[in-house]
């Protein structure tokens, strides 16, 4: 029994590594722009909220409707509407990297509003400190606002890489591949159940890897 497993899983092996690599580049992308675009996105609809005004009061409106629609928008569904979009920007909307896209547009949402939530926790005197040393917007978010919430920070990220996981898992509709795609075409398309329950359990291990190495880094830079 023992030797018919290895032999199915060592048949699969080059599938299933291109599956994991697809899987991979999915989630580095979407995260990326998570960080890049997502974590400045929350912090701005934040200081919105914070410290109003006239200007930054409507744009605040416009980006909670963006933040707001696309993580009410039902994901797969979500997908298919923009693949205009995605044929668009990248000339294609099949392939990993096409899968990379609407990823990236839920990540950058997801994180947006979470970045939002944990600084919203912040004491508002640590706001009032800033605010009373003159300290500029850029100083009071990198020096006060990040380093207060540093570690609710990483624990959001946390979550977002595990929803990411999950998300991908879905993207084969678009020729996107991974982990998930795999699981279906070669484990229960084609009754090779070992081979589905196999991509399952490696998915479990990762996401448990992922929240085991989010909450160590969380507690570690906690300094409080």
């Amino acid at each position: 029994m023992m030797t018919e497993y290895i032999d199915k899983i060592s048949y699969y092996l080059p599938e299933l590594s291109k599956a994991l690599s697809e899987s991979g580049i999915m989630i580095l992308i979407s995260i990326s722009a998570a960080l890049i675009i997502g974590l400045p996105l929350g912090t701005f609809v934040y200081l919105t909220k914070k410290l109003p005004t006239k200007t930054n009061h409507w744009l605040g409106l416009l980006l909670n409707g963006y933040i707001n629609i696309v993580r009410s928008f039902p994901f797969l569904l979500f997908v298919v509407a923009l693949i205009p979009f995605t044929r668009l920007v990248l000339k294609t909307a099949f392939g990993t990297y096409a899968a990379a896209l609407p990823l990236s547009f839920v990540a950058v949402a997801l994180y947006a509003r979470l970045v939002e939530q944990v600084l919203l926790e912040i004491p508002n005197d640590i706001l009032e400190l800033a605010q009373s040393l003159g300290s500029t917007k850029f100083q009071l978010i990198v020096r006060f606002l990040y380093v207060e919430a540093r570690s609710g920070l990483v624990l959001s990220l946390t979550s977002v890489i595990i929803s990411m996981v999950s998300y991908s898992t879905v993207m084969g509709v678009i020729g996107g591949g991974g982990i998930g795609d795999f699981a279906l075409r070669y484990g229960y398309q084609r009754y090779e159940y070992a081979v589905m329950y196999t991509a399952i359990v490696l998915m479990i291990i990762f996401v448990s890897l992922i929240q085991i190495s989010g909450s160590w880094l969380a507690k570690k830079i906690n300094k409080k």
